[in-house]
């Protein structure tokens, strides 16, 4: 397991071969059994295989070429609809219509996700999540018919991959874990933490190609604008008022 979680990589190239029924299935029960808020799984996965349907996902995920290549697209949802139903059908009274229960929902889900994508990975597939979900969560809540209650977080593109990409680097461990309680970074250190990925060939490239001085400029000019980042967050919140995460 541990050479499997160390050799992940993004798959965005696809042979066409289906996924076995059972081996299809044994990645969806392994999702089930992630760790899950009060054991109530407040998550759905939508799975979409028909060629048809993926074709009507692609605009939603500006078209890029796994999401019909790879026979498989698995939409996260956070879903409080059916735990709710439960309730009602059960003469509770839930109150699970609120913010903080969209995070439950979300992070139950984004831990289901997890553990899908680490069995795909066990079959020999390979996965790509796809950030696209959040720009047009609407139009894919849509395509989907999800109820109120249910709102789509990540998409997974799963298949056979057609490609072998070189690993990704990672920041150092000392960028991401605290020990006792959280330790603020100097200048120098974020410097230092910074510093193979900023002087490494890939970052070279990448500035000469987009003209620009330095890879944090390449995030807030390029990839991640200020104006996007807006225009997302709002729609996002119009959608989450929508599905009803707001009325408490």
């Amino acid at each position: 397991m541990k050479n499997m979680l160390f050799k992940h990589r993004s798959i965005r190239k696809f042979r066409p071969a289906p996924i076995p029924d059972e081996v299809l299935r044994e990645c969806l029960e392994a999702a089930t059994r992630a760790s899950t808020c009060g054991d109530m799984q407040l998550y759905s996965l939508v799975v979409t295989r028909d060629k048809a349907m993926r074709e009507r996902l692609a605009p939603c995920h500006f078209n890029q070429p796994m999401v019909t290549q790879a026979p498989c697209v698995v939409t996260v949802c956070a879903d409080v609809h059916r735990f709710t139903q439960w309730c009602e059908q059960r003469g509770a009274d839930p109150a699970y219509d609120n913010f903080e229960w969209f995070l439950n929902a979300a992070t139950d889900a984004l831990l289901a996700a997890q553990n899908l994508c680490v069995q795909a990975e066990i079959h020999g597939l390979g996965i790509c999540y796809l950030g696209t979900t959040l720009y047009t969560a609407a139009d894919i809540a849509r395509i989907l018919e999800l109820p109120k209650g249910v709102i789509p977080l990540t998409t997974v593109v799963v298949g056979y991959p057609d490609e072998t990409p070189g690993l990704t680097d990672r920041l150092p461990l000392d960028a991401v874990v605290h020990y006792e309680k959280y330790t603020d970074y100097t200048a120098a250190e974020i410097d230092e933490l910074w510093a193979e990925r900023e002087e490494s060939e890939e970052t070279k490239r990448l500035i000469e190609e987009n003209g620009l001085e330095n890879l944090a400029k390449i995030f807030t000019e390029r990839r991640y604008v200020r104006r996007d980042n807006l225009a997302v967050s709002q729609a996002y919140f119009a959608l989450l008022k929508e599905q009803g995460f707001f009325n408490n």
